[in-house]
């Protein structure tokens, strides 16, 4: 299968990275691919020093390289409008915000053009169900952990760790207030792999979320996870975490307890670690995207 891969992202977020993962499992396992990134962009760059074939995610080149593709698979919204103007070939679309879709006729017309849906939650299926995208168009496939040794001996002394986003809706100010309150030490992090692997708890607060790569992450390293219970996020945690309403007394008190009751921090690492063994792997994401690439061309 030839395959073009269009994402527009000008940083190095969760879906970039699930991108790259993505493509790591499609390369293993024979099928040609090119990435369309933006030029400069940190997926452009890690992308181009590994060898990848990469070209700049304009209208022309993906004009060109989706005449000589089978699929055409746009990551995020821009990509989608992209594919929906030139595209020569069926083309999916990623969907991994949780905010409610457009509802004008322009991107009535998109949405009406893409092949299917691969939403990274029930939750963001959902909310492409509520907006008259026909359910058997939706795939739902969850985001995925690259296998790895993962963190060292948990310590409940270390700090915790959150995320350094500048974003008003990923609730950097309600950690502040909450770790405040429970006079605990916190590390904003702008390398989650790195200082994950020195943390005492992963606080993950946000106003919406599609469903939460960064809290997977930290289930894989074995660092219990406090998360706030929007969106896809009850999705991916499951029992294996402490899910709070953003209010920073409720947050306080589960960053407390956790620092206290280091029997429930480990009986929350230890489902974290299971989880993400079973329903969070690469070679899953994988055959689940590839079924839908094969429904998209109905073979």
């Amino acid at each position: 299968m030839r395959l073009v891969h269009v994402d527009t992202g000008r940083e190095m977020r969760g879906g970039q990275r699930q991108v790259l993962l993505l493509l790591n499992g499609l390369r293993d396992a024979g099928e040609e691919c090119v990435l369309l990134a933006r030029a400069g962009s940190p997926l452009f760059k890690i992308a181009s020093e590994s060898g990848r074939m990469v070209h700049p995610a304009t209208l022309a080149n993906l004009w060109r390289h989706s005449k000589q593709a089978d699929l055409v698979h746009a990551h995020d919204a821009h990509a989608h409008t992209h594919a929906a103007l030139v595209s020569r070939v069926p083309f999916v679309v990623s969907r991994r915000v949780a905010f409610p879709l457009k509802r004008s006729v322009l991107s009535h017309w998109k949405y009406r053009r893409a092949a299917r849906f691969l939403a990274v939650s029930e939750f963001v299926a959902t909310q492409l169900a509520l907006a008259n995208i026909p359910k058997d168009k939706i795939d739902v496939i969850h985001d995925a952990v690259a296998s790895f040794a993962g963190a060292g001996k948990w310590c409940a002394d270390s700090p915790a760790v959150a995320l350094a986003s500048t974003d008003p809706a990923k609730g950097r100010d309600l950690v502040e207030q909450a770790a405040r309150l429970a006079s605990l030490p916190v590390k904003y992090s702008n390398d989650l792999a790195a200082d994950l692997a020195r943390a005492s708890m992963f606080v993950y607060l946000t106003r919406s979320e599609g469903f939460g790569s960064a809290a997977l992450l930290a289930m894989a390293m074995g660092i219990p996870v406090i998360a706030s219970a929007v969106g896809g996020l009850p999705e991916a945690l499951g029992d294996a975490g402490l899910l709070v309403a953003n209010d920073p007394p409720q947050i306080s008190a589960a960053m407390r307890r956790l620092r206290e009751d280091s029997a429930l921090a480990r009986t929350l690492i230890e489902r974290g670690k299971k989880r993400v063994a079973e329903q969070f792997t690469a070679q899953l994401m994988l055959e689940r995207t590839m079924q839908a690439y094969r429904s998209a061309l109905a073979l």
